[in-house]
């Protein structure tokens, strides 16, 4: 037990050294800085060339480097912290951020809301007409492969990390390495395309933008920092008698409880009902997408009993973003290269169809569905479904600085409604199991309908309005 901690330990105090590694080399090669690349996954990408996949395997097996620079015990340390931490990051996406009504949710939210499950929708759909007419037929590839789009580039390297149980119950454990390799993807190609785009509509008499000059390389945009302004009022954290860090810490935890027992409670529920028509599918549902709905739970308590004052926002980000940090050094690190290298054309295939669909949805569904200000909101949809919610932020900050669009506030409007299901939440959450269960036709179908309803709900509700 003792030599298990000390490994935990090292294991936990590697991560942010290789973070402040991560920095460094971020500000010395300088085309990380202008691809706006993340610390977390240049700290990640050298934990990984440093690990046995890279540096082992240039020394002999009974070398002391044959597992690389980190022992083994580290390694399988890290293995297991993303679908531990990933509960931590879910559950704090709602605590400390009043519920307004539901008037202004739709208003508001609505029109990026059904863009954003066009999105994750296509990207099942797209994902899973591959899959069916070409990468299981020709390349031998797991049906389930079909799913990996929308985990990957709508949910990003949490959600995608977060599933290792479900890849490895259902018999494809390759999925996750798949789904971490096209969330890199996701995350670099949509923060370069969503920046080339910024440049071309600040050029183009046809676009209105808030943004009147290209942006500046040396504006200094950091992926992993963008959400410290999500909050704009920045009360300082109340002063109590234990620690503000260590409180808010607790209310994550109470919101990750809440959603222990939700999923205790709907997997009972299930298996004494309809789970005897559809299996018990809640039992593949891991904890963080009902950890973030605890944590939505929480925050109607708090403003409901007028404790919202006493909760910092801005301390809750710093939970999460820690959390998410952790996340991505230690899932990239333990990458498993050999699996991609077998997979690499449908790897390939997917990650083409993936962004393909992500950028048609914003040049052509985002003006038909966003009344006003359609670039500048339209661009946080386009960052979310090609990594994660920060890359939208970091997108829409770039487009506008000032958010003269508001576009900062229809974007947080928009994850009440699209969070608990989609990008990480319950649906995301269930379609591998879903898939597994009903086979890749039925799920397509779903999907698909579902991406085609969206689009022109959303194109008659507020397309209109333009």
């Amino acid at each position: 037990m003792g030599q298990f901690m000390g490994n935990a330990a090292v294991a936990c105090l590697l991560i942010p050294m290789m973070l402040i590694a991560g920095k460094g080399i971020r500000r010395v090669v300088l085309v990380f800085d202008a691809l706006y690349l993340p610390t977390a996954i240049i700290a990640g990408l050298l934990g990984l060339l440093l690990g046995p996949q890279v540096t082992g395997r240039f020394f002999p097996e009974a070398s002391l480097l044959h597992h690389g620079v980190f022992p083994p015990a580290v390694f399988e340390i890290w293995s297991q912290m993303p679908q531990l931490l990933i509960s931590v990051v879910f559950a704090g996406l709602f605590i400390g951020k009043p519920i307004p009504g539901l008037r202004a949710v739709w208003g508001l939210g609505g029109p990026q809301a059904m863009l954003g499950y066009a999105i994750s929708f296509g990207q099942y759909a797209v994902g899973l007409a591959a899959t069916i007419l070409l990468l299981a037929p020709v390349f031998g590839i797991n049906p389930l492969a079909g799913v990996l789009l929308e985990i990957s580039l709508s949910g990003g390297h949490g959600t995608a990390a977060g599933l290792a149980p479900t890849f490895a119950e259902l018999g494809f454990e390759e999925g996750q390495d798949l789904a971490l390799g096209l969330a890199t993807v996701g995350l670099v190609a949509g923060v370069v395309l969503g920046t080339a785009f910024v440049n071309y509509a600040v050029r183009s008499d046809r676009i209105t933008i808030a943004r009147e000059e290209p942006p500046e390389g040396d504006e200094g945009f950091e992926l992993s920092a963008i959400q410290d302004n999500e909050n704009p009022d920045h009360k300082p954290a109340p002063s109590t008698t234990a620690d503000p860090f260590s409180l808010h810490l607790g209310l994550v935890a109470v919101a990750i409880a809440i959603g222990y027992v939700l999923l205790k409670s709907l997997q009972f529920v299930e298996h004494h009902t309809w789970g005897a028509i559809t299996g018990d599918l809640m039992g593949y549902v891991p904890l963080f997408p009902m950890a973030m709905i605890g944590g939505a739970i929480l925050q109607a308590f708090l403003g409901a009993t007028g404790l919202q004052p006493w909760v910092n926002r801005d301390l809750v980000n710093r939970i999460s973003g820690t959390a998410l940090d952790f996340i991505i050094v230690s899932a990239m690190a333990t990458l498993s290269l050999s699996s991609i290298g077998r997979n690499w054309q449908p790897f390939v295939i997917l990650a083409v169809v993936g962004m393909a669909w992500t950028v048609f949805c914003f040049w052509a569904l985002a003006p038909r569905m966003i009344p006003d200000r359609w670039f500048e909101k339209g661009i946080g949809d386009f960052g979310q479904g090609t990594g994660m919610a920060v890359s939208g932020l970091l997108l829409m900050r770039i487009a506008d600085p000032e958010n003269k669009s508001r576009a900062l506030e229809s974007f947080g409007y928009k994850q009440l409604p699209f969070e608990p299901f989609l990008g990480g939440g319950l649906i995301t959450a269930l379609a591998l199991p879903l898939c597994a269960r009903f086979g890749p036709v039925v799920m397509l179908a779903l999907t698909g309908t579902a991406a085609i309803i969206c689009a022109i709900t959303g194109m008659l509700l507020f397309g209109r309005e333009s």
